[in-house]
């Protein structure tokens, strides 16, 4: 909803903030929440996110990182529109690290960014800023002017009145530094949006076309070392003993440290550090270290399944309607281990002097990284500088709970006294064998019927490592269930009256994090492949019974509905065939649709895929198409053959050689429509990714009658 003369999402007349600097740079202004999503702050300490310059920038202050979803571009629209701004005046940079101004209003007292919640935590946020803006140089002009400020219009970054009088934005800001704004101000009606909803350029293309954009990986600081860090084979072990004498022969080799992950190697450039490392003898403390192979552990994990899990959900008397169904249906799916495989790998630059520490990093979640600095150095969190950079990828990877790499880098900073800035950088392999992971995970499910196919049972146990828990985030478990690791399950859309989900959790050594879409990844499959095997064996067609048994959810019907309108007739060739998927993540649905040809030798080809996708307003509807597409081929990916194994407790796999992200020979034709909506906007990062893999095993289904049970499909 957008009304003219309100603020949304809980925001408080008292919570509209300004804080105005006066000099040549102009004024910044923004606000802070209230009602329990912030921690009451001063004005001296308030949060900026709109600068306004001399030379007419309008410069938006992100308060998320941008790892290739758009952010940047995304949260400047916000403001742009509400600024009445000139897109090509708009410019952007990252935020400091300072949770008590920057804060994630979804996580609390938290700078971070995840769950797709950019946009959705920033829309009102930045709306009120940018109108707050255009509201103060209005009523500046009107003053400078001598006329009322209703005769006075904005447009394309100019303030205009009737009798021909005409400033830039620029001209105004330092006379506007000193108005009051409208508490609240007044935000746009839907109808009056000039840049939301419509398609401009991304803000961010020009510098990485032209390769101005900066990395952490393309950084150097004066007099810089590079680290690399040989870390154990297996989880859990620890350095027993290391000899660096071949090491030290390394021509740009200066010096060979051991740190609580590993034992270190700093030289003059990355190559030397390498090879410096590859020369390394370590003997390794293996007591307490994983030693399961993933056979192993599918065996351990099928022995849990036997047995009750921790309740997630619990509605009716599951049992007895499953001893009066008159057919039940069971299935068990398997999913591996994934690797982010982000294209940077992991990196960060650490300088270390008495009073500071500065981090140069693509950081997702700084309070995080702050926390974790001050720890391991013993300076206040105020006192830990971060400097965000581009991240080339992440996928959740940047966001572990301690900070590892950023530990890593700050332990090298540390055993060398501070004397030269540290570039810690992992290689391919690192990330590959050393890295988090996607929990591996089994599902058992079971369907209950009635004699004239009507569902009256289902129940679900999931057998998963916890995704918080030994984490600083435990607490988050409440009565022995993870929520993240039951999303997308625990909320199952279909109607049923029995319906049961438990949960699972092994103790595993293998370290796991959130992986895009965090447990909708596996969930998402579980529910959408395993109705549609239900649906057959109660003679339903799939779409059909879908639709009846999503009455109660309309913004489902509506993707589901809108994806096989443009999706049009199914293909009837030789071993062609479709499957549907929808499913709900992180408050935006997305239904797809797939059309494939299974070939002679059972190998098949994805030929199409159409998406439906209802993500409230579309900020920028090039990026929400952009996000879908890139959800889909890393899904599509994941399900064709990438997975991580383990043999004796070691990672298998070490590059893209045995770890294949999709080809771009592979990816199918894609096409991305999205619902209209007026709804408050939610996220596109991650919803895009759970429903292809499903939507593939049940074309499959459809053309062979044979269910697809594990990931990857090859």
């Amino acid at each position: 909803m957008n009304t003219p003369h309100n603020v949304e999402s809980g925001i408080s007349r008292r919570g509209f903030l300004q804080v105005i600097t006066l000099g040549s740079a102009g004024f910044m202004l923004g606000w802070v929440p209230r009602d329990g999503l912030s921690a009451e702050v001063s004005t001296t300490s308030f949060g900026h996110f709109v600068r306004i310059g001399s030379d007419n920038a309008v410069t938006v202050i992100i308060k998320h990182l941008d790892k290739g979803q758009g952010v940047t571009t995304g949260l400047t629209t916000i403001v742009a529109d509400e600024l009445d701004a000139d897109w090509m005046q708009m410019r952007w940079e990252f935020a400091p690290a300072d949770a008590t101004r920057y804060n994630n209003l979804n996580w609390g007292p938290v700078q971070g960014t995840g769950g797709s919640s950019s946009i959705a935590n920033s829309w009102t946020q930045l709306r009120v800023a940018g109108a707050g803006a255009r509201a103060m140089l209005v009523s500046a002009a009107s003053k400078v002017w001598q006329v009322p400020v209703g005769e006075i219009t904005v447009s394309k970054g100019v303030l205009s009145h009737a009798d021909k009088r005409h400033a830039t934005l620029g001209e105004l800001a330092i006379a506007a530094a000193t108005e009051t704004p409208p508490d609240p101000p007044r935000l746009k009606e839907a109808r009056e949006f000039t840049f939301i909803g419509k398609r401009v350029p991304r803000i961010d293309t020009p510098e990485k076309t032209t390769g101005r954009a900066h990395y952490t990986i393309d950084l150097s600081r004066p007099g810089m070392l590079t680290a690399v860090v040989a870390h154990p084979p297996r989880f859990g072990a620890k350095v027993a003993k290391w000899d660096a004498s071949a090491a030290k022969k390394i021509v740009g080799v200066v010096e060979i440290i051991e740190i609580p992950q590993g034992v270190a190697v700093l030289a003059k450039d990355f190559w030397s550090a390498k090879r410096g490392r590859d020369a390394l003898n370590v003997e390794w403390d293996e007591r307490a270290a994983e030693h399961r192979g993933s056979l192993e552990l599918w065996q351990a994990y099928k022995e849990l399944a036997a047995h009750a899990g921790a309740p997630a959900r619990r509605d009716g008397d599951v049992e007895a309607a499953f001893a009066r169904a008159a057919k039940v249906v069971d299935a068990a799916y398997e999913f591996p281990y994934l690797a982010h495989a982000t294209m940077e790998p992991l990196n960060a630059i650490c300088e270390l002097r008495a009073d500071a520490c500065e981090i140069w990093s693509g950081a997702q979640s700084p309070t995080t990284d702050q926390q974790v600095v001050a720890m391991i150095t013993g300076l206040d969190p105020s006192q830990v500088i971060i400097h965000t950079q581009f991240a080339g990828g992440s996928f959740g990877r940047r966001a572990a709970p301690d900070s590892d790499y950023i530990a890593e880098a700050v332990h090298i900073a540390l055993a060398i006294k501070g004397r030269a800035p540290v570039k810690l950088q992992w290689t391919r392999e690192d990330d590959m064998r050393s890295g988090r992971y996607r929990p591996m995970a089994y599902h058992v499910l079971r369907a209950g019927l009635d004699a004239n196919g009507k569902l009256i049972a289902w129940h679900h146990r999931i057998v998963a490592q916890s995704f918080l828990k030994g984490t600083p985030f435990a607490a988050m478990v409440k009565n022995g269930v993870d929520g993240t690791a039951v999303e997308g399950a625990r909320n199952l859309p279909y109607t049923v009256e029995n319906c049961a989900v438990d949960l699972q959790m092994p103790d595993v050594g293998v370290p796991t994090l959130w992986w895009r879409s965090v447990g909708h990844t596996f969930n998402g499959f579980a529910t959408e492949a395993f109705f549609d095997e239900v649906a057959r064996a109660a003679g339903h067609d799939p779409v059909v019974w879908r639709r009846e048994l999503l009455a109660g959810h309309p913004r489902h019907l509506g993707v589901l509905d809108l994806a096989i309108d443009k999706a049009g007739a199914a293909p009837t060739g030789k071993g062609q065939g479709r499957g549907v998927a929808v499913h709900e993540s992180f408050n935006s649905f997305v239904a797809e649709v797939v059309d494939l040809t299974v070939h002679d030798d059972g190998s098949f080809k994805v030929d199409r895929v159409v998406c439906a996708v209802d993500c409230g307003i579309a900020v920028n509807p090039d990026i929400v198409r952009a996000q879908m597409e890139g959800g889909i081929g890393m899904g599509l990916g994941a399900a064709l053959r990438e997975a991580v194994t383990l043999k004796d407790g070691v990672v298998e796999q070490t590059n893209f050689n045995a770890y294949q992200p999709l080809r771009i020979d592979e990816m199918p034709r894609v096409e991305v429509h999205i619902m209209p909506s007026t709804v408050t906007p939610s996220g596109v990062g991650e919803p895009g990714v759970p429903p292809i893999a499903p939507a593939i095993a049940n074309a499959l289904l459809a053309v062979t009658g044979k269910p697809t049970r594990r990931l990857p499909f090859t």
